[in-house]
């Protein structure tokens, strides 16, 4: 239930998720300033509309919100979030899978491993856990 104590829309609490598994990634690399947090944000508004024109893609947001957010990230301030796999050669980006579908996870395409759940890179990365 929402504050008033209506019940929650599933599309509401598929968005309130979404957000919540990013921001908990964007605290665990400690990239969650103000204006990222608004990032967040933005994606979750334009996720939205997406979703309530396609309700059965509401297991797909988390995914959606998490690459909008690296998406947008890459073109202000540069790749996020880097792979804690590679050690060797130049830093590189973890990416979501699948692009479309639900359990988004981050994986390291060069190491061909899943690093973690969006929502838990805080322990993949030696970064704060989420909860």
């Amino acid at each position: 239930m929402d504050p008033s104590g209506l019940p929650v829309s599933p599309l509401e609490q598929a968005l309130h998720a979404a957000r919540a598994l990013v921001l908990a990634d964007l605290v665990a690399g400690e990239v969650a300033d103000a204006d990222v947090v608004s990032l967040v944000e933005e994606s979750v508004v334009q996720r939205r509309w997406w979703v309530e024109q396609w309700p059965a893609g509401a297991d797909f947001v988390a995914g959606l919100v998490a690459q909008d957010v690296q998406d947008a990230l890459l073109e202000r301030y540069g790749r996020w979030p880097l792979c804690p796999v590679c050690e060797a050669g130049d830093p590189h980006a973890l990416e979501i899978e699948p692009e479309l579908g639900p359990d988004p996870h981050w994986v390291c395409h060069k190491a061909g491993v899943k690093v973690a759940s969006v929502g838990s890179l805080g322990p993949a990365t030696g970064g704060t856990p989420s909860s």
